[in-house]
């Protein structure tokens, strides 16, 4: 029962999201699983692609409170976790609530920001609250930190630490469209954009009990230790400075249960945990200097990894 309900939410956001995103049907699903394993995307690619839109049509699909955050280098924390004011009336200071409290945030840019302002997301990407003035308060639920960098423009960036990085459940990219989809993309368009009239399909507020019922997906003996092999492979590379955290392994653990019931299985497969090591794992290495100059990356590192761990188990 509960396998149908989660793949009956997810399939009404991912056609209501498609009537805004054209041919993105994986990326949208990538944000479904984040959803549902209560984790955070960084969205990596050049302007223009949809980042901005998918976020929005993502909330306005489960008709949840969506916050966007123009990241700059003026940023201060405060502006992101909010600020204490004294208010004349009361004589009491006040707590504004910044945007970080809201289901969907949209960091736009994240990179432009400076360590300081990013260092404020780390304790809401992690611990899901905020402290401020020694107070601690407690984010909503659901809370999806969707941030966007452009991988191609580094002038007037600041990278964002391994810290900040290994708290993103997923990275992905939504690439170009295709000819056909490009095409399909400019008829939509039409007289007006189809995000004015997106309407809610699902709740926000089930997200919490559809997480929780996704722990009861059924995984192996075997394909857990599959995915601590590759996990630990990833620590012993030569070519990796530092490989996957175990963060990494709860990634592709979690993230692979919520794969399989979204296609309808309350059991996972080998597929689920391959199809996300690329999302999962990358993001969270970092290559040696000398490796680097080869022309290695860490992405290309753990498909090899990928590869050779299915030849050593004799899998095809």
């Amino acid at each position: 029962m509960a396998r149908e309900a989660i793949q009956e939410f997810a399939q009404r956001i991912r056609q209501n999201v498609e009537q805004v995103i054209v041919g993105k049907r994986d990326v949208i699903d990538t944000l479904i699983i984040a959803l549902l394993c209560e984790g955070h995307v960084l969205l990596e690619d050049v302007p223009g692609v949809g980042k901005t839109m998918l976020a929005r049509a993502l909330a306005l699909s489960l008709d949840a409170d969506f916050r966007r955050l123009q990241c700059t280098p003026d940023l201060l924390p405060s502006d992101i976790t909010g600020v204490s004011i004294f208010n004349q009336e009361t004589r009491q200071f006040q707590f504004i609530p910044g945007p970080a409290f809201t289901n969907i945030l949209l960091a736009d840019e994240i990179n432009r920001a400076t360590p300081r302002a990013q260092a404020a997301l780390l304790e809401c990407m992690g611990e899901r609250q905020v402290t401020v003035d020694g107070m601690t308060r407690v984010l909503p639920r659901p809370f999806l930190v969707l941030a966007t960098q452009n991988p191609v423009e580094y002038e007037g960036t600041f990278p964002l630490p391994e810290a900040q990085l290994d708290r993103f459940l997923f990275k992905t990219t939504l690439g170009y469209l295709s000819a056909d989809e490009e095409s399909r993309m400019l008829l939509n368009l039409g007289q007006h954009h189809p995000i004015e009239t997106l309407t809610s399909v699902a709740s926000a507020a089930d997200i919490p009990n559809l997480a929780e019922d996704v722990w009861t997906v059924r995984m192996d003996d075997s394909l857990r230790e599959y995915i601590i092999t590759l996990v630990q492979a990833t620590r012993k590379h030569p070519d990796l400075a530092i490989g996957a955290s175990p963060r990494g392994a709860l990634a592709l653990y979690r993230g692979s249960q919520a794969r399989a019931a979204i296609l309808g299985r309350d059991y996972v497969l080998p597929d689920d945990i391959q199809a996300l090591i690329p999302l999962a794992l990358p993001h969270r290495c970092i290559v040696n200097p000398e490796s680097a100059l080869r022309g290695r990356t860490a992405q290309r590192i753990v498909a090899d990894i990928l590869e050779q761990t299915v030849l050593d188990l004799g899998q095809v």
